[in-house]
């Protein structure tokens, strides 16, 4: 029996008055109509950072400032394995879902009401203990983007 591929996943966790961006799986897509932290699967010889940067502009239209990894899983499906990486971030400008996908801003009250992939379960479990994963301080481009 073949080994399960392999995908890296980076995601973007991002925060704004107390609300968590997330969007929805499309149809046709592994996991759809799950909802999801946006980011997308890191292309050949691409580092996490531009991953991200490349996954919001594509997927939202807006730009990101990528922080710091607030946690990383690994998760086995039948057809894959797959590595996720999740980066508190701030983004730039009013988030548009451009694909066709959901996207809503929830609590973090309602983020264990949705539907996820269980990869994403652990990290969840950590955002509703937390309280909080903005950073202490504004963004430093004093421009004001949410906070992630």
């Amino acid at each position: 029996m073949a080994e399960p591929r392999r995908v890296v996943v980076v995601a973007a966790v991002v925060e704004r008055a107390d609300q968590i961006l997330v969007t929805q799986r499309l149809a046709g897509t592994h996991l759809a109509g799950h909802w999801e932290f946006p980011g997308g699967k890191v292309e050949d010889r691409e580092d996490h950072r531009r991953c991200l940067e490349r996954e919001m502009r594509e997927e939202l239209a807006v730009e990101v400032e990528v922080g710091s990894e607030l946690h990383a899983t690994s998760f086995d499906y039948p057809d894959r394995t797959v590595e996720l990486h999740f980066y508190r971030c701030a983004i730039i400008g009013d988030p548009k879902p451009v694909l066709g996908q959901r996207m809503r801003w929830v609590s973090r009250a309602e983020l264990t009401s949705l539907r996820f992939p269980p990869a994403d379960l652990e990290l969840i479990r950590i955002i509703t203990d937390l309280g909080t994963i903005a950073p202490a301080s504004p963004s430093p481009s004093g421009r004001g983007p949410g906070a992630c």
